[in-house]
């Protein structure tokens, strides 16, 4: 060849056998490394760089910062109470038994430091400056055995002491079982349990006190029980309350609160109202004048100006002048209300009735539905004493066919049945009335006259409605939402308002779909996780306002004078500073679960049962409705509040911002409340979808492979034609679908994804959403004291 052909090599591909290189015992260099690695570096090592890991000594010397600054914080929030500074220490002092007086426990303190300077404030409560810790103390006796004034004095106490019995074997009756449950489940702030001073041999009280200690670790484990036995315990006692560590109740620390040491009330002129003069300590958060405070079963209330009066008991009076106090000075104003910034009492929306668009039928078309309901009836000659349905089943060869307008010349079999037994009924009662004529009928016990006294305070008409409600309850609990189709009215009719779902979680429903006018009233947010985020933040940046310690005066307008006539002096008075929108009505969504400390056999509460709720700082009265407490957007209703579930109530109120703790109490007829459910709000949604299921069940008649006839879940053929998209299902899982009817008496042909079983039952689930009534009302009534002991006046004397 003349050319000469350049010699092609042949070039390796990915498929290129690679050998392991020759290990010659040496390490690589890192400058090897580097060249192998061609610039490219570990992800584990990126991520370091760019989180910039700590060495040994910067992560000990982060975690001894870390813990510095925990003390810090705790050592502040010591010194936020008690001092010259701040306000004094509240410490409720509540008896768990009947034979404890805490008036007793209130004297071994009072005399416990011979130094301390002792006043009492116009409310009744002890305040106890003592100089060797440098702390002032507030006793609070609430009134005995009275749950609401309990759980409204540690609304706002710092510290709640619980006193125990050394004569009984538990230390805690049932009753004061009930007290020690509603407060734990409320918020407990810092407890202390001791036993209260007691006449019984000292030489068994540690025998005694290793006893309730094993009660009381039944309750709170980390929680030593105290004695005032011996010399100096009332001392120990004072510096405990000084020093513990605080407890934090997040819905009290949120908000600002006071508890009235002085109340005065001035009414106007004219009118029923007044305003009413409210003194005492600023805890918590800054409080506005131009905000608005609540008094629980009082209402929301606004304000006209704050004022500052000198602290009538201040840690040391050295520096006060004795005339100075007898003289009176005037107070110093703070703030005043600004109009333009006032929060408003609106708490309804007013509802415009031309908003909604609505089509209604014109007079064409009604008249045209009532010539349609015209329909012919068919009137048969039926033996006497025949049912309806039984009529159903006589052929229609003698049946005649008559117009409604015709209807009133004939009688039909009713009627006739009817006359019958008229007449049989009137000749009974004329030989009735001879019989009563000949003899004298005399009533006669035959057990005695103790089961007619016993039976006299029965009230038979309650015991049949609980045994009635125990047994509907049972029922649905065993077969939940399963009812029978009626017979007098027609399916399609009785459950005209329900419908169908493919899916109870994936199906869409139209939250804002066919709402009551109750929906028009209330205040919705767009998002309110957002919301309540910003008024927290707001919160803690807030300048403005009278400042946590001072001892103020606030001055709240337009109480009605009747609510100030009904106050119990053995109940506090106690005020919280409301945050923005929480006194606007909206629906509230409540999370629930029964008492479980509580031993008593519980019942279980109906749906739409009135309840009254304290919830945070409200007290209220509502009638829920109960829903599942699951993920998604519908969630099924609940007929009962069974002993064992946990429900979420849903109900008319205003607008609180979780975390907010909830009681839930059941009024009984004696006017005594039973604590019923435990919990905290979830949510203020009103387009949370609560569905109420109802379950209609059939049976199957006629089995094939796939095909079968099911009867009694209808009686008459529309009704399967109008339920005929429906899906039903069986209990051992088969899924199907109507596909005919057979007859005009309730058979249907139904086809199923697989062969069912004889003893299978079918069921057609449908669904309605419900909402709660507008039942939301201000509770003013306390129930009766679960047991008395010693009054206050009693004591003193």
């Amino acid at each position: 060849m003349g050319t000469d052909s350049v010699q092609q090599r042949h070039r390796p591909g990915l498929l290129k056998q690679q050998n392991k290189p020759h290990k010659h015992g040496r390490h690589r260099s890192k400058g090897a490394i580097e060249k192998d690695r061609k610039g490219r570096m570990a992800a584990k090592a990126l991520s370091k760089k760019v989180r910039r890991d700590l060495r040994k000594d910067e992560r000990r010397h982060q975690a001894t910062q870390i813990r510095r600054n925990k003390r810090e914080e705790v050592l502040l929030k010591k010194r936020a109470l008690g001092s010259a500074t701040s306000p004094p220490f509240i410490t409720a002092l509540v008896a768990l038994c009947q034979d404890v007086n805490p008036f007793e426990t209130l004297k071994v303190l009072k005399e416990a430091d011979s130094e301390a300077e002792i006043e009492e404030s116009a409310e009744g409560y002890i305040h106890l400056s003592v100089p060797r810790f440098k702390q002032r103390f507030t006793f609070v006796v609430p009134g005995a055995g009275d749950l609401y004034s309990v759980l409204d004095t540690l609304k706002v106490a710092d510290t709640v002491m619980f006193l125990l019995s050394a004569a009984s074997r538990n230390g805690i009756d049932p009753e004061g079982e009930i007290i020690l449950n509603a407060c734990m489940s409320q918020g407990l702030p810092s407890p202390i349990f001791a036993v209260a001073h007691s006449k019984s041999n000292p030489s068994l009280l540690n025998d005694v006190k290793s006893q309730l200690q094993k009660v009381i670790d039944r309750w709170l484990p980390d929680n030593k029980v105290m004695s005032f036995e011996k010399n100096g315990a009332g001392l120990n006692a004072l510096r405990r309350i000084g020093s513990q560590k605080q407890r934090s109740v997040i819905f009290r620390d949120r908000r600002p609160h006071l508890l009235a040491e002085s109340v005065t009330y001035v009414p106007d002129t004219e009118g029923p109202l007044g305003t009413l003069k409210v003194s005492g300590y600023v805890r918590g958060m800054p409080l506005s004048v131009n905000s608005l405070v609540h008094i629980p079963g009082w209402g929301d209330f606004q304000m006209s100006q704050i004022t500052a009066p000198e602290d009538p008991f201040p840690l040391s009076k050295s520096g006060r002048s004795c005339d100075k106090i007898m003289e009176g000075e005037e107070e110093k104003l703070l703030e005043r209300v600004d109009p333009n910034r006032q929060e408003s009492l609106v708490s309804e929306n007013i509802p415009d009735p031309m908003e909604g668009e609505q089509t209604w039928p014109t007079e064409e078309e009604l008249k045209e539905a009532e010539e349609q309901q015209k329909k012919k009836k068919k009137v048969k000659r039926i033996p006497k004493g025949m049912s309806e349905y039984q009529a159903a089943w006589i052929p229609d060869s003698d049946a005649e066919e008559i117009s409604e307008s015709e209807d009133d010349e004939y009688f039909d079999a009713d009627a006739g049945a009817s006359m019958d037994a008229k007449s049989e009924s009137e000749s009974e009662e004329s030989m009735q009335e001879q019989d009563e004529e000949e003899y004298e009928t005399v009533t006669m016990s035959e057990f005695g006259r103790d089961a007619e006294r016993y039976d006299e305070k029965m009230d038979l008409t309650e015991e049949e409605e609980a045994r009635q409600k125990l047994k509907d309850a049972h029922t649905d609990k065993i077969f939940p939402d399963e009812i029978d189709t009626p017979l007098e009215t027609p399916a399609r009719v009785r459950f005209q308002k329900y419908r169908g779902l493919q899916s109870f979680r994936t199906s869409p429903w139209d939250p804002k779909e066919n709402l009551p006018i109750d929906y028009a009233k209330i205040f919705q947010f767009e998002n309110f996780n957002r919301t309540r985020k910003r008024v927290f933040k707001n919160l803690e940046e807030e300048e403005e306002g009278v400042v946590p310690g001072w001892y103020v005066t606030l001055h709240l307008i337009n109480v009605p004078s009747a609510l100030v006539e009904s106050r119990s002096s053995d109940h506090p008075l106690i005020v919280y500073g409301m945050l923005p929108h929480e006194q606007k009505m909206s629906v509230v969504n409540i999370l629930l679960k029964r008492p479980t400390m509580i031993s008593s056999e519980q019942e279980p509460i109906k749906s739409k049962e009135q309840l009254i709720f304290h919830c945070g700082y409200r007290r209220f009265k509502a009638c829920p409705i109960f829903s599942q407490h699951t993920n998604g957007t519908k969630h099924k209703y609940e007929r009962y509040f069974q002993p064992d579930a946990t429900v979420i109530a849903t109900v008319f109120a205003p607008i609180v911002f979780p975390p907010c703790p909830t009681l839930a109490f059941k009024q009984n007829s004696d006017g005594s409340q039973d604590l019923v459910g435990v919990g905290s709000v979830l949510s203020v949604n009103p387009d949370r979808i609560v569905a109420k299921r109802v379950v209609l069940s059939g049976y199957p008649f006629k089995v094939h492979k796939r095909t079968s006839v099911i009867r009694f879940m209808f009686f008459n053929r529309e009704d399967i034609e109008w339920f005929k998209p429906v899906e039903l299902k069986t209990k051992h899982g088969r899924r199907g679908h109507i596909k005919e009817p057979l007859g005009t008496h309730g058979h249907m042909k139904c086809v199923f994804d697989g062969q069912l079983k004889s003893q299978d039952t079918i069921l057609m689930c449908l669904y309605k959403r419900v909402f709660p009534k507008w039942t939301y009302e201000l509770c003013l009534d306390s129930p009766p004291a679960l047991f008395n002991h010693t009054n206050r006046e009693d004591f003193m004397e």
